[in-house]
């Protein structure tokens, strides 16, 4: 049960986290909508799987395939969370700069909703994510649950 348990804690810290910081920044109040929130510090992604892969390398080893199959899937995750996920928010707010810049066209006004422009993570976010997966995983299984 480690292997899905250490993820999920690792994921509820990261993204409490995250509401916390967001929330008490933004000087919000708190909705369900945020706790699977984009972006913003930590990552939530990458404390999951680096929570997965950590513990899977402790248990079974670094040599097991199930590590190897783990480590691939998290290197995608990261690499999704920082450049595409940039990339897609560029692409958020030039649609929105488009629209609004479409002034006489109530149309796309009414009809297009405002895109997300900050989905991705910084290198730091990922980084901070990254050490709270590891440390869940390394916590639990050197406390031995």
């Amino acid at each position: 049960m480690p292997y899905l348990i250490y993820p999920i804690i690792a994921f509820i810290i990261a993204q409490g986290t995250k509401v916390l910081l967001k929330n008490k920044r933004l000087k919000k109040h708190f909705h369900w909508r945020d706790i699977f929130a984009y972006s913003d510090m930590p990552s939530g992604h990458t404390a999951t799987v680096t929570a997965l892969v950590t513990i899977i390398g402790l248990r079974d080893g670094v040599f097991a395939a199930s590590f190897a199959i783990s480590f691939v899937f998290m290197m995608i995750v990261i690499t999704d969370a920082i450049g595409l996920r940039n990339y897609l928010g560029q692409h958020g707010k030039t649609l929105n700069i488009l629209v609004k810049d479409l002034k006489e066209d109530d149309f796309l006004d009414n009809s297009y909703p405002k895109q997300l422009e900050q989905i991705g993570h910084t290198p730091l976010q990922v980084l901070i994510g990254g050490i709270i997966g590891i440390s869940i995983s390394c916590i639990g299984w050197y406390l031995g649950f």
